[in-house]
């Protein structure tokens, strides 16, 4: 099966890696039209309004906001996924959130922690970056995993959101867990 990366920013080899681990074709999305050969899309982190400035200058964001595809956000791809975040509406709004950015602290605040992730497993390192966290969800979002009170994993039908970047581990269990449950099931 092939699954796309978003490869307008971000850590795109590093989740191309986590998917081929997972026993899949990874494959890097740079055109709209590679959207039709693919069972799914993740969206990396990276800085979201550059995010969403390229994704409006290569013609993603309309697509995808029609398309159909599952979908995982990490860090700024999940501010991307999200239906609103804080101070300004949401962008490809696939996601019943509201997201707060920066919410753990600057870049030099940046840390590491062990997640407890619902369905996935109770040992995921989580390597947080000027991350977000999910200040509000809606019904129908199953919250996965939590850092004190802050929500910083979601799913909702076949997407899913991590404020976190799994990708700069050596665990793919996340990823797996995203075709496992957001692509196979749907």
């Amino acid at each position: 099966m092939k699954i796309g990366v978003l490869a307008l920013q971000g850590a795109v080899r590093e989740h191309i890696r986590h998917i081929e681990l997972s026993g899949h074709e990874g494959v890097a999305v740079k055109r709209v039209e590679q959207l039709e050969d693919i069972a799914g899309l993740i969206l990396p982190g990276g800085e979201s309004t550059t995010l969403r400035r390229l994704m409006d200058l290569y013609g993603f964001k309309e697509a995808l906001k029609q398309s159909d595809l599952p979908m995982f956000g990490t860090c700024a791809g999940l501010i991307v996924l999200a239906k609103d975040v804080e101070g300004e509406s949401g962008y490809l709004k696939k996601l019943d959130i509201t997201v707060e950015r920066n919410s753990f602290g600057r870049q030099v605040d940046s840390f590491e922690s062990e997640l407890n992730i619902k369905g996935v497993a109770k040992d995921i390192e989580g390597v947080f970056i000027r991350a977000p966290h999910i200040a509000q969800v809606e019904k129908g979002v199953d919250i996965l995993s939590r850092v004190g009170d802050k929500i910083v994993a979601v799913k909702q039908g076949k997407y899913l959101g991590v404020s976190f970047h799994p990708e700069f581990t050596d665990d793919y269990r996340v990823t797996e867990y995203f075709i496992n449950h957001m692509i196979k099931n749907n």
